[in-house]
């Protein structure tokens, strides 16, 4: 599969209770991320794999997430291979801060897309 026929939705079709699949690092989860989501880092991905199959039991569809769209298209391609029901969420983070949707941050500090 190529990254071009990879599923893909852009923010604003992700639904206010879908399951986004946050990639990427702590640190960057940590500045900010989108309340609710499952934080799975793209490092751990595979040790942690049975915790994501877990959450898409009952058919959810994956909402699948990094910075700007490149580690989350990997872990999308993959999740597909597996059969898993993924899609990318195009342009990532810096998509989502810039569309106004939600997010919140670790602590006190505002949230923001490091």
């Amino acid at each position: 599969m190529n990254f071009a026929s990879m599923p893909s939705v852009d923010v604003a079709s992700v639904p206010a209770d879908g399951l986004v699949l946050d990639v990427r690092e702590t640190d960057e989860w940590a500045a900010g991320h989108v309340e609710g989501a499952m934080h799975v880092p793209m490092s751990n991905f595979v040790a942690r794999f049975g915790e994501v199959t877990e959450a898409v039991s009952d058919g959810r569809r994956a909402y699948v997430m990094c910075r700007v769209g490149g580690r989350s298209a990997q872990v999308t391609q993959y999740l597909v291979q597996q059969g898993v029901d993924a899609v990318n969420i195009e342009g990532g983070m810096l998509a989502w801060d810039g569309a106004g949707r939600p997010m919140v941050a670790d602590g006190d500090a505002p949230a923001f897309v490091l």
